[in-house]
């Protein structure tokens, strides 16, 4: 069985996001902060056999202190981020063991995944060596100038939106970080494509989306219920087969 290793970069500054005192990544989204719950869709998983998070250093010390006890009871390891997001993955990346096979970076700010659609990637990462889960653009893109007038309506065909976690063969990541240069790319995806490798695309779901602004946490608030569950779960409710069909 194929082995991963899973980061999770939380060192953003959250400037969209200014309803919490906190972080958005730290911040309870009924229950649990928002990034237990992207963190718990990997952890319990045969195959992977570590998970890293990187925090900012000035979170350090409180975030340790603060998730203590998650952080012991899920065996999840704490990376100092960077001053960019490549930067904090990067940090994390240097502590995968050796002898992990794929390497998948998943947003800590977002929590809206579902077990079949990880299923999915950990399985296609096998096959292609570098995977992403994207959605098909929908609506009408517009170019807008600096004094937010239109500039160009954007051709939307062949446009895809990329989500997280992206996944990735360790080797392949490593070497995509060193000639990295001065690139500091928005995604892990667009590191590997500069490097000449094809990355594969999953079709995602809309309701993967990460938390940027106070909007953005409402409706994750919402779509957490009508989540497709796990099939384990259908002796627990006779409709779960069924709902799941609607994603």
């Amino acid at each position: 069985m194929a082995s991963f290793a899973v980061i999770l970069p939380a060192a953003g500054k959250s400037t969209r996001f200014s309803s919490q005192k906190r972080k958005k990544p730290f911040v309870d989204l009924k229950g649990r902060a928002i990034w237990l719950r992207a963190a718990e869709h990997f952890v319990n998983r045969d195959d992977v056999k570590q998970t890293i998070i990187a925090v900012a250093p000035d979170d350090l010390e409180w975030f340790k202190e603060k998730f203590q006890p998650n952080l012991a009871f899920m065996d999840i390891e704490v990376a100092e981020g960077g001053a960019q997001r490549s930067d904090s993955v990067q940090n994390a990346l240097a502590r995968v063991k050796s002898d992990v096979d794929y390497v998948a970076v998943h947003d800590a700010a977002r929590p809206l995944l579902a077990t079949k659609w990880v299923d999915e990637l950990f399985v296609a990462a096998q096959t292609s060596d570098a995977v992403i889960p994207a959605v098909r653009v929908a609506s009408t893109l517009k170019r807008v100038a600096a004094d937010r007038t239109i500039s160009e309506t954007v051709d939307r065909e062949n446009l895809w939106a990329a989500q997280t976690p992206q996944l990735f063969r360790r080797e392949l990541l490593l070497e995509a970080f060193a000639k990295r240069g001065d690139l500091e790319p928005t995604d892990e995806a667009q590191l590997v494509e500069q490097i000449g490798v094809k990355v594969e695309v999953v079709e995602g779901s809309p309701m993967n989306f990460k938390i940027t602004t106070a909007a953005d946490f409402r409706m994750a608030e919402a779509v957490l219920g009508v989540l497709p569950k796990p099939k384990s779960l259908g002796a627990l409710h006779p409709f779960a087969d069924e709902d799941a069909r609607l994603f």
